[in-house]
C-alpha cells in the first residue's frame, strides 16, 4: 500500500491558484484521504476552498513534521520542470496535474476560488466608489507589470520582459479614459502621474490582498494585463480579459482556449523558451529586453480588442 503524500509547493500566487484543480482530481482519484499540502510561501487561495483548506499547512505550523509529514511521502512540486511544459505542450495548471496526478494532459476545470461576503463587499463597493468619483460608467482593472518589475533609478525595468513599457502604461491609460474607462490600477509600485493630464482619472488603491483583488476584478467591467496574478485571478472568477504576453508562451501561462479571453501576444515570432527554474539563461533574457515595446498602432490595436471584447 503506497504511503500518504505530503505535497510542498512553493512560488507565486499564480502558481498555487493554477494547482488547484490538480489537487481537487487527487482528491477524487487517488484514494488517498490523508494526503496534506505545505505551502512555502501562504495559504491564502486555498482558504475557503470546501476540501482543501482543512489539508493546507504553512510551512512553519507548529509540529507539522512530527504529527502530519513524517509518516508521509514529502512530494516537491516543481511544473517548469515537467516536460510537456517546457515544451510548450501544457499549461501550468497541466504540469501540476501531471506531476501529482500521472494521467498525462488532460482538460481541466477553473480553480475553484470562493471569496468571503467581506471580500466580496470590499471589490463591490471599491468598484462602485471608482465608478462615481470619477463619473464613469466602466471600469477596467489594469495590471501593467509582473512579478519581475523593478523601480531602478526613475526607470521601470523587468529583467524577466513580462511587464508593459512604462511609455506604453501612460499612452494606453489615456486611450482607456478617452473611452469612458475609469482605470483601477493594480500595481504593488505606485506611480508617478502628477504631470499627466489624467492623473486624477486614475485610482490607485492601497492595502489590498490579492483575494480583495479578485473581488475588485470580479465587480469590474474588465481586465487588462500581462502574465502575472491578476489574470489567474480574472479566470477564476469569470472576468472577461485582455492580456499581453511577451517572453512567456499563452500555452504555458494564460487560458488561451477561454472563451472570455483576449490573449495578444507580442512574441509569437521571436521568443524563445527561458527555461526559469531549470537553468539560467542570459543571452535569451537579453534577447527578449524589448519584446514588450508597443508603437502606436499596436496600443490602437489593443484599446480596440479591449472595446470589442472579441476574440482575435
Amino acid at each position: 500500500m503506497s504511503r500518504s503524500k505530503a505535497f510542498f509547493i512553493n512560488g507565486g500566487a499564480g502558481r498555487v491558484i493554477c494547482s488547484i484543480p490538480a489537487f481537487e482530481k487527487y482528491e477524487q482519484e487517488s484514494g488517498d484521504t490523508d494526503f496534506i499540502i505545505v505551502c512555502e510561501g501562504g495559504t491564502e487561495f486555498y482558504k475557503g476552498h470546501p476540501t482543501l483548506d482543512k489539508r493546507t499547512y504553512d510551512v512553519w505550523h507548529k509540529n507539522l513534521f512530527a504529527e502530519k509529514i513524517k509518516d508521509k511521502e514529502v512530494v516537491s512540486l516543481e511544473p517548469y520542470r515537467v516536460w510537456e511544459y517546457y515544451n510548450q505542450q501544457c499549461s501550468l495548471a497541466q504540469a501540476f496535474d501531471i506531476e501529482i496526478n500521472k494521467k498525462g494532459i488532460r482538460e481541466l476545470p477553473k480553480p475553484t476560488l470562493l471569496l468571503s461576503k467581506e471580500e466580496l463587499v470590499t471589490g463591490r463597493q471599491l468598484v462602485s466608489e471608482v465608478k462615481k468619483t470619477l463619473k464613469k460608467e466602466k471600469v477596467i482593472v489594469f495590471q501593467p507589470f509582473g512579478r519581475g518589475i523593478q523601480y531602478i533609478d526613475e526607470s521601470f525595468v523587468d529583467t524577466t520582459s513580462r511587464s508593459i513599457e512604462y511609455k506604453d502604461v501612460k499612452a494606453l491609460i489615456k486611450k482607456l479614459q478617452e473611452n469612458n474607462y475609469a482605470v483601477i490600477m493594480m500595481s504593488e509600485i505606485k506611480l508617478d502621474l502628477r504631470e499627466e493630464k489624467y492623473k486624477d482619472d486614475v485610482a490607485s488603491p492601497e492595502n489590498l490582498n490579492l483575494r480583495q483583488w479578485a473581488a475588485v476584478i470580479k465587480y469590474s467591467n474588465h481586465f487588462f494585463g500581462c502574465d502575472s496574478v491578476g489574470q489567474h485571478l480574472a479566470y477564476a472568477v469569470g472576468k472577461e480579459s485582455t492580456v499581453v504576453m511577451g517572453s512567456t508562451f499563452p500555452i504555458n501561462v494564460s487560458y488561451p482556449n477561454c472563451s472570455f479571453f483576449n490573449i495578444l501576444d507580442m512574441g509569437e515570432d521571436t521568443r524563445e523558451y527561458s527555461p526559469i527554474r531549470i537553468t539560467q539563461d542570459e543571452r535569451i533574457d537579453r534577447k527578449h529586453e524589448n519584446i514588450m515595446t508597443m508603437n502606436s498602432d499596436i496600443q490602437d490595436f489593443v484599446i480596440n480588442t479591449i472595446l470589442n471584447k472579441k476574440k482575435k
